[in-house]
Formats: C-alpha cells, sequence, structure tokens
C-alpha cells in the first residue's frame, strides 16, 4: 500500500497504466484517484488529457485479461477459495463479491462486460465470470475497452472541471464530495445501455 500511495503522488502515464492495471485485477486501487487529479493536472498542462485516458484504458484492458485468463484456466473453485482467504481479504474480497458478478454477467450476457466497468463493486471483477463464461476473448476485450474508457472519460472530464473551481490541495476531498453524481451518471449510462442492447436484440428476432 505505501507502494501505491507512492504511485498516487507521483502520476505520469506510466504510473497511470500501472495503477489502472492494479486496479482491474484484485487490488483495491480508486480509480476515481488516478484519473481524476491526472486530468487535473492535464488541465495545466503537465499532462496531455487524451493520453491519460488512453493509458488509463489500456492498463484496464491488461488487467482485465490477467482476471479472465486466470478465470479461464482455473476455474470456479479456486477462484472462490482465494476470495475466502487471507490474501483474498486484503484485497478486499470475498466470495459473495464474486458471486454477485457472476450474476450481474448472467442476467446480462456479453453486455455485462461493458456496462460492468461502469458499476462500483462490480467494475474490476466482471472479467472473473466472463472467463469462466469462456466468452469470446475479442468481444471481452471490446466491451471491456468501451466500458472502461467511457469510465475513464468520465473521470478526466471531472478532473479537469475541478481544475478549474478547486485548489490542489482540496482535490480529494472534493472528488469523494462528487461521487454521488458520478454514480448517478453511471446509473444513466448504464441503463441506456442496457436498453440499447435489449432493443438491438428484440430488432433481431423480429428479423
Amino acid at each position: 500500500m505505501n507502494l501505491i500511495t507512492s504511485l498516487l503522488s507521483n502520476l505520469n502515464y506510466g504510473t497511470i497504466f500501472f495503477l489502472m492495471m492494479l486496479e482491474s485485477t484484485v487490488i483495491p486501487v480508486p480509480s476515481e484517484f488516478v484519473v481524476t487529479p491526472a486530468a487535473y493536472h492535464a488541465a495545466s498542462g503537465q499532462l496531455n488529457v487524451w493520453l491519460v485516458i488512453l493509458a488509463a484504458t489500456i492498463g484496464a484492458d491488461l488487467g482485465a485479461t490477467i482476471n479472465y485468463v486466470v478465470a479461464l484456466y482455473v476455474g470456479r473453485p479456486v477462484i472462490y477459495r482465494f476470495a475466502n482467504s487471507r490474501w483474498g481479504k486484503m484485497c478486499l474480497l470475498n466470495q459473495e463479491k464474486v458471486e454477485k458478478s457472476e450474476r450481474y454477467f448472467d442476467e446480462h450476457g456479453i453486455v455485462a462486460t461493458l456496462t460492468g466497468r461502469l458499476i462500483p463493486g462490480i467494475r474490476h471483477l466482471i472479467s472473473i465470470p466472463a472467463g469462466l463464461a469462456r466468452m469470446h476473448y475479442g468481444k471481452f476485450l471490446l466491451y471491456t475497452t468501451i466500458g472502461a474508457g467511457c469510465w475513464h472519460a468520465i473521470l478526466a472530464a471531472l478532473g479537469w472541471y475541478l481544475h478549474a473551481i478547486v485548489p490542489e490541495e482540496q482535490l480529494n476531498d472534493k472528488i469523494t464530495e462528487y461521487a454521488d453524481y458520478i454514480k448517478l451518471v453511471i446509473l444513466g449510462l448504464v441503463a441506456l445501455a442496457i436498453v440499447y442492447f435489449v432493443a438491438k436484440a428484440m430488432m433481431k428476432r423480429r428479423n
């Protein structure tokens, strides 16, 4: 955790990539405290906001791929055993959380890989049921990239906005304050995505 704290205080494209890779596995790294401050610095010219989003999304893709491959080859019993172990608890993980991500995947199908990337508590685990279900990797990577890219774009927009109204020493407090608004935006996007894919599926059936 000292390493993560050190990386959070020295954000660059490499640390953004690495931290978002960790966040997409099972390491509890809050992406809002990585991408939002990075975009805040981009607004002052220290970084490029598009490269921030790109680095974060590629990192998320790699982390999600690690989860996908592990789930694909080790199977559910080993995943559950790890989730219930001391190491799993250190990563704020348990079997209930894994089962919750599986239920979400089962209820929404492959679109869950996209929408799940936007939901706190599901975001970093949704790649596990995708691997367990042996979802086609190309589709998995496409939906993961779109979902992660949307999430990071939301956080980057928040960071850019906060740069105009908040001094840096108050940034983390403001990010926490805006967390509820972010969740509302996310839920709205998820609802729109689900409606879109359901409507698309219904039109295919009619045809």
